[in-house]
């Protein structure tokens, strides 16, 4: 289900693409953007953060054929592209219809009937079902269930859950953020995300969905979370994982070298002698914090390959060769591949 966002927002605009752009152009211009407006580079620019939101939130609509598809549909149908028409005279509306059936009070435009404005409370199929389950009046004046026809008025009814979604920065899911979303009638909901949201997750907002009838209380919210990429953390449960460049004499020899946290400090870490590139390092309780526990920082060791090397290095290379000789690395791997 769309969000209201989708009503109020050009995302077309928001990327600077044409509405025709492919796909190809519009991930182009998302990664450049996310890239200048990410919060890494804009330390305590809310601005910066909330337009880094809005990127992603565009993006993740428009990077979706399907999700793009309802979007231009839909933002197509806000211009006027799909109206029903009453029969009772031009320029009468879907929202002429309702108007005339239930009087609404808010100000009249000549010749239309009255302006309708709280389709949103409006339970069309039991609406429908009142024209079709029948003809007769009640004691209450209305025919059909829920209208009469003997049974009396309903309830009070509960409001409908309605769905709307949030783009977070890899950063703000994992430490936690408020976020502002379009609600029912266009009111603005500031909704607390939890550290440790996951993508995909869904949150559940009591009493922020659709009114009730009746003086039934509100329907909830269901807030759909999209977690953007990390350039260089990712995650595994409640673990972050990160790759941690060594040279070859750390790697040979051991060392102790420093690894970025999400946090933005800097943890020292040993490397043993003779660590391989591929093993993780871990350090505890550098992850993930949630209510039900705190996850590891991982750091994936990768050995760099001197790409330039002067005389001294590469004697120093060839004595290294020549003291290996005779050692093949791979007659394991040749003496398993048949198991």
């Amino acid at each position: 289900m769309a969000s209201q966002d989708w009503f109020d927002k050009d995302f077309y605009a928001i990327l600077g693409v044409a509405q025709d752009a492919d796909q190809a152009t519009i991930k182009k211009t998302y990664r450049k953007l996310a890239r200048e407006f990410h919060p890494d580079n804009h330390p305590g620019d809310a601005a910066a953060e909330d337009r880094f939101k809005e990127i992603g939130e565009a993006y993740a609509v428009l990077s979706d054929p399907e999700q793009r598809q309802q979007y231009d549909g839909i933002r197509s149908m806000s211009r006027g592209g799909a109206r029903f028409t009453s029969g009772g005279g031009a320029g009468g509306g879907f929202d002429d219809v309702f108007s005339q059936m239930f009087g609404n009070s808010g100000g009249g435009r000549a010749g239309g009937g009255q302006q309708f404005s709280g389709a949103e409370g409006i339970n069309l199929e039991d609406l429908l079902g009142g024209f079709a389950g029948g003809g007769g009046r009640g004691q209450d004046g209305f025919g059909g269930p829920g209208f009469g026809g003997g049974a009396g008025f309903r309830g009070p009814q509960p409001g409908r859950d309605v769905e709307a979604r949030a783009s977070l920065s890899f950063r703000s899911a994992v430490l936690g953020d408020t976020v502002t979303v379009t609600g029912p009638n266009s009111e603005r909901i500031t909704a607390k995300i939890p550290a440790g949201v996951k993508d995909g997750q869904k949150i559940r907002l009591r009493g922020k969905g659709s009114p009730g009838e009746g003086g039934g209380p509100r329907g909830d919210m269901l807030l759909a979370i999209k977690v953007m990429s990390h350039p260089v953390f990712s995650r595994d449960g409640n673990n972050l994982l990160v790759d941690l460049p060594v040279t070859f004499a750390e790697a040979a020899l051991g060392a102790t070298v420093s690894v970025p946290t999400l946090d933005g400090a800097k943890v020292k870490v040993k490397v043993a002698p003779g660590t391989p590139s591929g093993r993780s390092l871990r350090l505890k309780g550098r992850g993930v914090a949630t209510s039900k526990g705190t996850g590891d920082l991982l750091a994936k060791v990768s050995v760099v390959v001197p790409q330039r090397l002067t005389d001294e290095t590469q004697a120093a290379v060839e004595v290294l060769q020549a003291a290996d000789e005779g050692f093949d690395p791979r007659a394991e791997t040749f003496s398993r591949a048949s198991e």
